[in-house]
């Protein structure tokens, strides 16, 4: 009885720890320029927490620009959601950086974000925690010269 509820949950977690490593490690699995092109009304939808203040932000992040959250600068370069009839699961290709005294910077994260597993492919900063929510397709406006 015991092993019916935990293989599910252990497989699961392998599934998605294979899939983050996988698309780490491929240089293929890196979204393509024309991918990231198609995604330009795809939103990300972050949580980052400081954990010296306990504060914890919501960020909407539209993929190809980039927000600053404390000393990081986060860009989302790429993100996508299952369709609704599949296991739900949302990823997202971030590069993140840290901005340093003298205003230099240092790449602290690029990679793969699952929003099932934050703790697969999470963001390893002493101060700062950032985690992937989900994708959010954003309605173009009148202005919109893309449309």
């Amino acid at each position: 009885m015991l092993k019916n509820k935990i293989l599910p949950i252990l497989l699961g977690g392998f599934i998605a720890l294979h899939s983050a490593v996988f698309a780490q490690e491929n240089p293929e699995a890196i979204p393509s320029d024309a991918e990231m092109a198609t995604s330009h009304n795809v939103s990300v939808l972050l949580r980052a927490l400081d954990k010296i203040t306990a504060r914890i932000t919501e960020v909407e992040l539209p993929v190809g620009d980039e927000k600053s959250f404390g000393t990081l600068i986060i860009k989302a370069r790429y993100c996508r959601s299952r369709p609704p009839q599949e296991a739900p699961e949302s990823f997202a290709y971030l590069e993140i950086e840290d901005v340093k005294v003298g205003g230099t910077r240092e790449r602290i994260f690029d990679g793969w974000m699952l929003a099932s597993s934050p703790a697969v492919s999470a963001l390893e900063h002493p101060v700062y925690d950032v985690w992937v929510i989900g994708c959010k397709t954003v309605e173009p406006s009148e202005d919109d010269p893309n449309t």
